[in-house]
């Protein structure tokens, strides 16, 4: 007898032994609990010398033995059980030479002729060996803790520290063992044949596999545990009871997995901003969050504009009309403009002692309100107190945003309301793989600014990923929930959520102003407007030299920490350009809200100029702001709010001079606008045309409803006026809505004061009236309404909106559609109507975009911040987009995601692959668990032509290396072409799932004639050089970063994206799965 110590070191490796004793006619026996196929291919030559290979599982596989209830042995198969026959983790360079194919059509035939696998059952052990009984040689016995695996026998390198010990004799030692290993093979009860099984196993890696299948396959890897952790089960603490919540039950499907979600991100990174698209009910998902942290005891707050207050605060009293009153909710709800006053009431909280730091929860209702923080003379702005007061101090806050527009026309946008999460902490989400949020929104702001300035046609959302950084998607993924309309209806059954009306194409209408075409043309309105100097608003412009110092003192505020100056002389040039497009805004709304507002000047101009004549007076700035837009007027708010000048202190002739300039020509307007009554407003008639139109021919059976929205409150009360009496007359009830108390209804028995009341009678099915006062059948018919109900509100029953004045951000326009384009509704079409002012869009944009430039100037210095949206030289190239927008506005009703030049977060995150992923699960969880690694698949590029021909390959990263800009870590996504080289690199993981996808998606069979092509160049996977060398060229681009992705780090700062090498040994690279791409030309 002879004893060898085998080290698997060198030659001196147990594979080397079974090639050297294993000759022609030997019986090898094995037992173990692991089988490789590697070891196979590496012994097949050996093996096809033996008489017969027998492999005995030493743990149940397949099958196990259990007690039944009569306390008998039973059988039971294990279900789902996966054999790891490509081998463990120092198998990976040899998985990664992508033949396992042709070894399992090989290893299959060897057992097929050759081999028997059982499996142990039950309490039985027996030790690990190979045994090999030779006809004529010494027989060899190695006993130790074997496994059958390239590393367990020296094939590859391992972590085994002991040698095994080999036993060569010919005294039958080995014959004894042999014996009791043949008991426990025949003895039924003990072992069982599993051969088929193996066999099937085996299959997986020899079939065809459909590209659809290999794209789930690749999603699983990628995303399953992401999913796996956000099942109900796993976020909703037990205990809470918060699925027995009249809100959870509300909910459709794809709400509940919104929220899911974003409990999910708030017990990880403390907030997140909900961005879904108008129309999905955000503030219902909402609810649901605040519910869920309310039973955990948690204090909350909701911040919201003064506009959305009655929205958010009927849920926490106790009224009919609050569908959620057995849920008992128990927040407190602040207008975001509170966050501005020290003292006084709101609502029933008492300002100055509320205890802001003691809130757990603060959720921010249309929270892009918050993305400027433009400094004030004296006190905190909203941003700094919500900052300050409420997140930094006292009890750790969780935050929700809410906005379906998050990001609005700079990536940077974002940049505040991330801050809310993070507390201001750039470096909050290191662990997750971005080191810097401020030098990760910088870079996609410089990526945003060189896509503004592409040619119109270039200008896609696909463009801008192709230019964005991988780490700005990541932040996105991890921090905001974003589904559009889009998504909702290719991923959830309509059966379960109702669907979406159909919308008709819109109607553009260019009014006239006066029936008797005497009132002057538009276009020389406008003229005459730009030739004001709108002096009233300047009159820091006029201080005498002498005393300029000492009112820049004064009034001028710090900005930037104290680095720059924001001059009130600015701030006030700004204005008086604002006022000036305000007053064509009112124009272009109604000629009564144009008069109203000229008269307004003209009492202000001539009672300065009074003023102006006295001496030792004090001159005060005051601006008429009821009409102007929230971000209109959080800029008149920037620097000082109240300036005062002495008058002996201006230049009194100079300023006085200029006001009569401009009081004669707004007298002249005044004297044309005062001429035309009611009778010859050509634009009031257009609108009864329609109302009265509609009505007589509904687009859906008997509904009569329209929602008329105007900017302006004093458009809509003339409308109102002079309309609601007529429509009276015909049976038809209407209503004014404008948010300042001023409300009517024609509807008897409605409380006005009340929006909620109004909007509940016009919309009775949508807002449960029948909860709430079940004897009442009649109804508002015709809603009159400026902006304080575009957002946050659901009026589905309604089929029919117009938009009396358009408003320039298209934005704006798409959620007033939102409040009757909305997922469930019961009409099957819903019509949007436009007015547009009677001239040329490219007139009417000209005006736009120098209202911009003076607007981009006041931010600008306001905040502090560099100019990021600089467009001087884009210009041109801005108003062609503009028109682009508007023209698109004309012809069709846009999705948010659709303003082309707004990226929406959809756009941005992995949401969609994400569902794919979870449908997938629905059909193929059990087979996505146990699919093997290395498989692959084929496909022609018929359905993306510009795929180029290649491979797109899925690794995995086994060893703590930062892959820089990889947003999918630990795995990597890369497409190469044929020639080896990086047609998408791995920093563009998303763009990469995209070709993925459209490639593949809805491929449910293998592409026979891509398959056939295949084998005839591989020899049917035997020979598979080329894509070896494919594999190899793609993890040394992976190793070297072979790619431009130095030029962007380049110009930020930063960065070592050039840094060499990345340490990356050829077995911490591993392959999941690969398409081959085939040219169909």
């Amino acid at each position: 007898m002879k004893v060898d110590l085998v080290d698997n070191k060198g030659n001196n490796t147990l594979v080397q032994v079974m090639k050297d004793e294993i000759k022609k006619g030997s019986k090898i026996a094995v037992a173990s609990a692991k089988f490789s196929m590697n070891v196979f291919q590496e012994l097949k030559k050996t093996l096809a010398k033996g008489e017969s290979f027998r492999f005995l599982f030493t743990e149940p596989t397949f099958y196990q033995q259990e007690i039944d209830d009569n306390h008998q042995f039973k059988l039971v198969k294990r279900k789902g059980q996966q054999l790891d026959l490509e081998g463990n983790q120092f198998e990976i360079p040899l998985r990664n030479q992508i033949q396992s194919k042709q070894i399992a059509r090989d290893l299959s035939e060897w057992i097929n002729q050759h081999a028997q696998f059982k499996t142990i059952l039950g309490q039985v052990s027996y030790p690990k060996q190979i045994m090999i009984k030779n006809k004529t040689d010494e027989d060899v016995c190695i006993q130790s803790e074997i496994e059958f695996t390239a590393d367990g026998l020296g094939i590859t390198s391992s972590n085994r520290q002991a040698s095994y010990t080999v036993m060569k004799e010919a005294m039958g030692v080995t014959q004894n063992m042999l014996a009791e290993f043949d008991s426990l093979w025949q003895d039924e009860t003990k072992s069982k044949e599993i051969t088929e099984e193996v066999l099937r196993q085996l299959d997986a890696f020899q079939k065809e596999n459909a590209p659809e299948w290999l794209y789930f396959v690749t999603l699983y890897n990628i995303f399953s545990e992401n999913l796996e952790g956000l099942s109900e089960d796993n976020i909703i603490k037990e205990g809470t009871k918060f699925k027995d919540t009249v809100i959870w039950n509300k909910l459709y499907p794809f709400q509940r997995d919104g929220v899911v979600g974003m409990i999910d991100k708030m017990e990880k990174y403390n907030g997140c901003i909900l961005a879904d698209s108008v129309g999905l009910g955000k503030t219902f998902s909402a609810l649901a969050v605040i519910k869920y942290y309310e039973l955990r005891n948690d204090r909350v707050l909701v911040l919201c504009p003064k506009k959305l207050r009655d929205n958010w605060a009927v849920y926490t009293q106790n009224d009919k009309r609050n569908v959620l009153n057995e849920d008992r909710f128990n927040y407190d709800v602040l207008n975001h403009t509170d966050l501005s006053r020290e003292s006084g009431m709101s609502g029933e909280i008492r300002l100055d002692t509320v205890n802001w730091s003691n809130y757990d929860l603060v959720v921010i209702d249309e929270s892009h309100n918050f993305r400027n923080n433009n400094a004030h003379k004296g006190r905190l702005t909203r941003y700094q107190k919500l900052m300050q007061e409420i997140i930094k101090k006292g009890v750790k806050t969780k935050v929700l945003l809410l906005s379906a527009t998050p990001v609005n026309n700079k990536m940077n946008d974002i940049k505040n309301q991330i801050a809310f999460i993070t507390e201001d902490n750039d470096q909050a989400l290191q662990k997750e793989g971005i080191d810097s949020i401020e030098q990760t929104l910088r870079s996609a702001q410089a990526a945003f600014n060189r896509w503004t300035s592409l040619p119109a046609p270039k200008r896609t959302t696909e463009e801008f990923l192709n230019m964005v950084e991988q780490d700005y998607f990541q932040l996105l993924d991890l921090l905001t929930i974003a589904r559009s309309r889009k998504h909702i209806e290719k991923y959830y059954n309509v059966k379960d959520i109702g669907s979406f009306p159909n919308r008709l194409k819109p109607l553009s209408i260019k009014a006239d102003v006066d029936t008797k075409k005497r009132f002057v043309d538009m276009n020389e309105v406008n003229e005459r407007l730009e030739s004001l100097s709108f002096s009233i608003y300047q009159p820091m412009k006029y201080v005498l030299p002498h005393k300029r110092k000492y009112y820049e003192e004064l009034y001028d505020t710090r900005v930037k920490g104290g680095q720059s100056t924001f001059k009130q002389t600015d701030r006030e040039f700004a204005v008086a350009a604002l006022m000036k497009v305000n007053l064509f805004k009112r124009l272009e709304s109604s000629i009564h809200s144009f008069r109203l507002t000229l008269e307004k000047l003209v009492v202000r101009i001539e009672g300065t100029l009074q003023t102006l004549q006295l001496q030792n007076q004090t001159y005060s700035e005051q601006y008429d702001d009821t009409e102007l837009d929230d971000e209109h007027l959080e800029a008149i708010t920037v620097g000082s709010d109240k300036v005062q000048i002495h008058l002996n202190d201006i230049d009194a002739l100079k300023w006085a001079g200029d006001l009569r300039a401009d009081l004669a020509t707004l007298k002249d307007l005044l004297q044309q606008a005062t001429q035309i009554s009611t009778d010859r407003d050509a634009k009031l008639e257009q609108l009864v045309k329609l109302i009265k139109e509609k009505i007589e021919n509904p687009i859906n059976p008997g509904n009569k409803k329209v929602i008329i929205f105007s900017a302006f409150a004093d458009t809509v009360k003339y409308l109102f006026d002079h309309l609601s009496e007529r429509l009276l007359n015909k049976h038809i009830h209407s209503a004014l809505v404008v948010g300042s108390g001023a409300n009517k209804c024609t509807l008897k028995g409605i409380r006005v004061q009340d929006i909620n009341d109004i909007l509940m009678n016009f919309s009775p099915k949508s807002k449960e009236r029948f909860k709430v006062d079940n004897k009442r059948t009649d109804e508002i018919d015709i809603l009159f309404a400026t902006d304080c109900i575009s957002e946050g509100q659901n009026l589905q029953d309604c089929d029919y909106l117009i938009n009396y004045d358009i408003h320039w951000n298209p934005v704006r326009v798409i959620q007033r559609f939102g409040r009757i384009d909305r997922i469930g509704s019961t009409n099957t079409q819903i019509q949007l109507v436009n007015f547009w002012p009677n001239m040329e869009l490219d007139e009417y944009i000209n005006l736009e975009e120098r209202v911009k430039g003076r607007m981009k100037i006041l931010n600008t210095s306001a905040s502090g911040e560099e100019d990021i949206l600089d467009t001087s030289s884009k210009e041109m190239n801005d108003l062609e987009y503009r028109r682009n927008q508007l023209k698109a506005l004309q012809n069709d009703v846009l999705n948010l995601e659709d303003v082309s030049g707004a990226i929406s977060i959809t756009d941005l995150t992995y949401t969609d692959f994400k569902s794919d992923l979870s449908t997938a699960l629905k059909s193929y969880k059990k087979e996505l668990a146990v699919a093997p690694k290395g498989l692959y698949a084929v496909i022609s590029n018929a359905d993306l032509p510009e795929a180029k021909p290649g491979v797109i390959f899925c690794f995995k990263q086994h060893k703590e290396v930062a892959v820089e800009s990889n947003s999918l870590a630990p795995y990597i996504l890369l497409y190469v072409t044929d020639e080896g080289k990086a047609f998408i690199h791995y920093t563009h993981a998303k763009k990469i799932l995209d070709a993925y996808r459209k490639l593949t998606l809805g491929k449910q069979q293998p592409e026979l004639n891509s398959v056939e092509w295949f084998n005839q160049q591989t020899n049917d996977a035997a020979n598979m050089e080329h894509y070896q060398n494919l594999l190899q060229q793609s993890i040394n681009i992976i190793k070297d970063k072979q790619e431009e992705v130095g030029f962007e780090s380049l110009f930020s700062f930063g960065s070592n994206t050039l840094r060499g090498q990345l340490d990356l040994g050829d077995d911490e690279i591993e392959l999941i799965s690969f398409i081959v791409v085939k040219d169909e030309a």
